[in-house]
């Protein structure tokens, strides 16, 4: 299948992105067995890095968001042609949607998110449209299991910081890692390991555990 052509980026304010229709999913319509442990990608692109997870491990659910909807109805083709049932793509914008997406998410499903190289939108006057802000992370730890990760990963350092501030005031602890944990790399870890570009990586728990 052709790679469908986007916008790298998209301004998340814009009223067309702030006043998307979006219903609760429906998780025992969703997958094949909905009982399964749920990991959740946040901001997952072309879907890649899902996709090849669910070929992998068929005792998890995962499910992306991505806030650019061509690449959503691309990487669904993709796994109805696959009849990956542990697999599902939505499209929304996760910094305010997700909380109406997960609003029939059974308790202790949600083990592990990811989000991945999230735009730091580096001039100042744009931060505002950053993903991971202080609604994103505070629905994030509503819904995560009492085990459960976030794995966070990204090339600019500042950023790191930004987000470990938001996740240690929502009362989740890091570890810093070296190495990924998960078995598959995403498109842009490979591209910027490839130009041999630091990555500071973390992982977040609740503070109990």
């Amino acid at each position: 299948m052709p790679r469908v052509r986007v916008h790298q980026h998209v301004n998340p304010l814009a009223k067309y992105f702030r006043e998307l229709p979006i219903e609760p999913l429906d998780f025992a319509e969703t997958f094949r067995d909905a009982g399964l442990p749920l990991h959740l990608d946040i901001g997952c692109g072309r879907g890649r890095f899902l996709l090849e997870m669910a070929r992998k491990d068929k005792h998890q659910n995962f499910l992306g968001v991505e806030i650019r909807e061509p690449l959503v109805l691309e990487a669904n083709k993709i796994r109805d042609q696959e009849m990956l049932g542990n697999l599902d793509y939505e499209f929304c914008n996760a910094s305010i949607d997700l909380d109406v997406l997960f609003s029939d998410l059974p308790e202790e499903m949600l083990k592990t998110v990811s989000i991945q190289f999230p735009d730091p939108w580096f001039k100042k006057r744009h931060a505002k449209r950053r993903m991971v802000k202080d609604n994103l992370v505070e629905t994030i730890t509503a819904h995560l299991g009492q085990d459960g990760k976030v794995y966070v990963q990204t090339d600019v350092e500042f950023l790191a910081e930004e987000i470990y501030e938001l996740f240690t005031q929502a009362g989740l602890r890091r570890s810093v890692l070296t190495e990924s944990p998960m078995p598959v790399k995403s498109e842009r870890e490979k591209s910027v390991e490839k130009r041999k570009l630091p990555v500071f990586r973390a992982l977040y728990k609740p503070a109990r555990l």
